[in-house]
């Protein structure tokens, strides 16, 4: 279901909302720190849909300009080249958002959205959002450091696109998984995991390449597959073989 026929649902009732309905935003990154009244207000303006697996919530260019909050699942960022090649951008789980783009500029979208699993999710209109950010300093403060995260890992990737062969361009993108998983000490878990086509997808290169990759850094101990997750051994190896590559 599109996120026009979500905008024409009803939002949650006027009343106050429920202490069930607060817990749900509290899990919600771009909120963090906001009161309780704060939620309650935010909450008030609501939507919630379930979707499918392999639903498309919008697409590029769309005119919608709602907010969205992943309370359960997860959802795919995509575009698609002129050939139709699936370029996957970022992959959002509980607690994220997306969205937020149109709602602060009222552009058109620039990118489409798809759930991976069945998911929870909460649309915000935008006239509601940059109220919210108005009534609450903190969320203007969680959007400029999402923002700028967001410029960061983007200006990562154009160079590492730019300047790094396949096969280095797998080993980065493995090394910011591995960030962005449960580190312990020079060992990390990916979860779920990583699938070739999705690693290929957001490096432009095929699966094959991607399948080889991963047999050789499993060779040399550096990954190991274990059931539905993916463990980087030796976290920092994996970090020299991409900082060497770059220049760092």
């Amino acid at each position: 279901m599109e996120a026009s026929r979500i905008a024409a649902e009803s939002p949650a009732k006027a009343a106050a909302p429920s202490d069930s309905i607060i817990k749900v935003l509290v899990g919600v990154k771009l909120l963090e720190g906001v009161g309780k009244e704060g939620l309650e207000g935010i909450a008030k303006n609501c939507r919630y849909k379930r979707f499918p697996t392999q639903q498309q919530i919008f697409d590029r260019n769309s005119r919608t300009s709602d907010v969205f909050f992943v309370i359960r699942g997860r959802v795919r960022v995509v575009n698609y080249s002129l050939s139709g090649r699936e370029i996957t951008l970022d992959d959002i789980a509980d607690g994220g958002n997306f969205g937020e783009l149109a709602a602060i500029d009222g552009e058109p979208r620039v990118a489409t959205v798809m759930t991976l699993t069945e998911s929870l999710i909460v649309a915000l209109p935008r006239p509601r959002f940059l109220e919210a950010i108005e009534k609450n300093p903190v969320i203007a403060h969680n959007v400029m450091t999402y923002l700028a995260k967001l410029v960061r890992v983007s200006t990562e990737r154009i160079m590492d696109l730019s300047t790094l062969g396949a096969n280095n361009r797998v080993h980065a993108d493995l090394f910011r998984q591995a960030q962005a998983g449960a580190v312990t000490g020079n060992e990390a878990v990916i979860n779920p995991m990583p699938v070739h086509g999705d690693i290929a997808s957001r490096v432009s290169t095929t699966r094959e390449t991607v399948a080889r990759v991963m047999n050789e850094l499993a060779r040399k101990s550096v990954v190991e597959r274990k059931k539905d997750v993916l463990v980087i051994r030796d976290v920092q190896r994996l970090r020299k073989m991409v900082e060497e590559v770059r220049g760092e």
